[in-house]
């Protein structure tokens, strides 16, 4: 029985496969959302997850208790017809396939932001559409597309004209990454939640305080972004997905490493779940 709590590999770039399997389980997380693995971020072309080995892979997952929540792509969903918006594409489907044969539930893409010389709501609507067509892509797979809060859609009114649009496919929703709406977007959580929460499957949980022009990762509760009110939010609402833990280690080398701050991280989530009402499962 475990609490409902996941890590990103974001947060542990230098663990081989079975280490973060191995950490995954002694440290009581339910499930592991794959976001490259030793640095790699293009997960179709690791050698764990290649069709010869995809069987043994999801083996070794079911073995040790844990689930796979996504697999994060990278491909990003506003870029008007081209060349690049095409490899965007292309990284999708890819990871929706890869997805279908590792039996996770869930791929992860980005919106991902405005374009200068075009209006916000035409950006939107062609974000919305190539969700949708994701979707449409993804069904009969067993795979879900959701698309993360992020770059410069991080706040509830453009994730809901999104999610209308692209609500007409089954197989799309939301990730809510909580510390961006609640940073970047300046909406309170409970805000945020009655806008978005029909559409969210997964989220992505992680603390930090002001530094300088930016603001600095920190170990959950000691930061700024009172995540326990996040995570009361999340419980009273109904969510069922995994409080996920994002720590980007990949992007920030100076945070600690996650021998210190996954171990914190399992903790303290384990106490504020139960305070919540949200047991092991």
């Amino acid at each position: 029985m475990r609490y409902p709590i996941g890590f990103s590999t974001l947060g542990c770039p230098k663990w081989p496969w079975d280490k973060i399997l191995e950490q995954a389980t002694s440290l009581g997380y339910a499930g592991i959302e794959l976001r490259g693995v030793e640095g790699d971020m293009d997960l179709t072309r690791r050698p764990e997850f290649a069709a010869v080995r995809v069987g043994e892979t999801r083996k070794q997952i079911a073995d040790h208790g844990l689930v796979v929540t996504d697999l994060g792509a990278s491909a990003q969903l506003h870029l008007r017809p081209g060349p690049q918006r095409e490899q965007q594409l292309d990284e999708a489907r890819r990871f929706i396939d890869l997805a279908h044969s590792l039996g996770a539930r869930y791929v992860r893409v980005f919106p991902n932001g405005y374009l200068p010389d075009e209006p916000h709501p035409a950006t939107l609507q062609r974000i919305g559409q190539t969700l949708g067509a994701l979707g449409d892509f993804a069904q009969g797979s067993g795979v879900g597309v959701l698309m993360e809060s992020h770059g410069d859609l991080t706040d509830s009114a453009s994730l809901v004209t999104v999610m209308r649009i692209a609500e007409s496919s089954p197989n799309t929703g939301l990730v809510w990454d909580t510390h961006h709406t609640v940073v970047a977007g300046n909406e309170a959580p409970d805000t945020t939640w009655a806008a978005i929460g029909k559409w969210v499957h997964h989220t992505h949980i992680k603390d930090s305080v002001v530094a300088e022009k930016d603001r600095r990762y920190v170990l959950l509760g000691t930061g700024t972004v009172n995540v326990q009110a996040i995570v009361n939010t999340l419980a009273t609402g109904g969510y069922k997905g995994l409080y996920n833990f994002e720590w980007e280690k990949v992007w920030h080398p100076d945070i600690e490493e996650p021998e210190v701050a996954f171990p914190q991280y399992a903790e303290t989530m384990k106490k504020w779940l139960d305070a919540a009402g949200v047991k092991p499962a």
